[in-house]
């Protein structure tokens, strides 16, 4: 498959000067939709994702600077995925329910989203508050439509879906009754450790699970059109468990005390301590710099993996004592070009931008 040839300097201009005001309008259409739900639970916690967790779509929509083409279709279909997959993580996290069943029946508009052209259900059969307004419907379609323009979709799809299976299943079992939710994601994740390369701790897989990152690069590889089966597969390989990995315990990296705080799991929390947090990561970040070399493009990946850090450890979070040790092995072991992006990121934090 051929290389899109474009740099990173290109590709960051394009994510935030085409990409960051790309979301923002997509965001303004489901804001007002949100805005008109009946239920006001519901309502408060559409709107909450759309403020609080922006930052995911805005990371998501870099993916749309790879493929150069179908480039409208594409942004559109990730804002949707990932603003269902926030606005469903709140509704399981905020709104004091712990049904797991519940949890499992709201995301199956997750998969729903991803099968252009198939059936519907009623995502909040087993919920207690159901009035929407038909918004969660409206963020499925919207998904589903613009997955339908992209060229190389159907190539990509059962691997798409492989891995929104995984997130749906981490998502309805973590934020079930805390006396029950490590035994169960355990039982469910060995046999899939098993098949893993590498010598992972059950956290780090079920870390993996939680990103939407791999989703979004196959959707973005459908939009180049020109994918084949080996590309399929080696952008799952690289994303599941490594970079998808490596994203989310980030997120968990800089989120311990808030966590702690409210009773949440947190991956990280199972390290022994910071110090062997920040050598599985910077393991995470090594197998992700290794597998992104490998993949179609792989300015584009390798862009990606070392953005990562430089994105989350910007976040004011990160510079807490015991954050530091791990916050500086991993930034060295990613480069100065990593360190430099993450120069640029406390800038677009000043600034309110990210």
């Amino acid at each position: 498959m051929a290389a899109a040839g474009s740099g990173p300097l290109v590709t960051l201009g394009y994510f935030l000067f085409q990409g960051f005001p790309g979301v923002n309008r997509e965001l303004a259409g489901w804001r007002r939709r949100a805005a008109a739900i009946p239920d006001p639970r519901l309502r408060e916690q559409a709107l909450a994702s759309l403020t609080l967790k922006k930052f995911h779509c805005q990371g998501g929509s870099v993916y749309a600077a790879w493929p150069r083409r179908h480039c409208r279709e594409l942004l559109r279909a990730i804002v949707a995925l990932q603003t269902i997959s926030d606005y469903l993580d709140n509704l399981c996290d905020r709104a004091g329910i712990l049904d797991e069943e519940a949890f499992r029946q709201l995301h199956l508009a997750v998969t729903d989203a991803l099968i252009p052209g198939g059936a519907g259900h009623d995502y909040y059969a087993a919920y207690p508050y159901h009035r929407d307004g038909g918004y969660l419907r409206a963020l499925v379609r919207a998904c589903r439509e613009s997955l339908a323009a992209l060229p190389g979709y159907e190539l990509v799809r059962e691997e798409a879906l492989y891995l929104a299976d995984l997130y749906c299943r981490l998502q309805a079992t973590k934020h079930t009754y805390p006396d029950r939710r490590r035994e169960r994601l355990q039982v469910w994740l060995r046999p899939l450790l098993a098949q893993i390369p590498g010598r992972l701790y059950w956290w780090e897989l079920a870390a993996a699970t939680g990103s939407t990152l791999g989703i979004f690069a196959l959707m973005a590889l459908a939009a180049r059109g020109e994918a084949q089966a080996r590309d399929v597969a080696g952008v799952k390989a690289a994303y599941f468990p490594w970079i998808g990995g490596l994203h989310i315990l980030l997120d968990y990296l800089i989120d311990q005390e808030e966590d702690r705080a409210g009773g949440d799991l947190n991956f990280c929390a199972f390290y022994r301590d910071g110090a062997e947090a920040g050598r599985r990561l910077n393991y995470f970040l090594q197998e992700s710099l290794a597998a992104a070399r490998n993949l179609p493009d792989p300015a584009f990946h390798l862009l990606v993996v070392r953005g990562l850090p430089a994105f989350y450890l910007s976040d004011g979070k990160a510079a807490r004592r015991e954050q530091l040790p791990a916050r500086q092995a991993i930034l060295r072991t990613a480069g100065p070009f990593s360190r430099n992006l993450y120069r640029l990121c406390r800038v677009l934090r000043r600034a309110g931008v990210v």
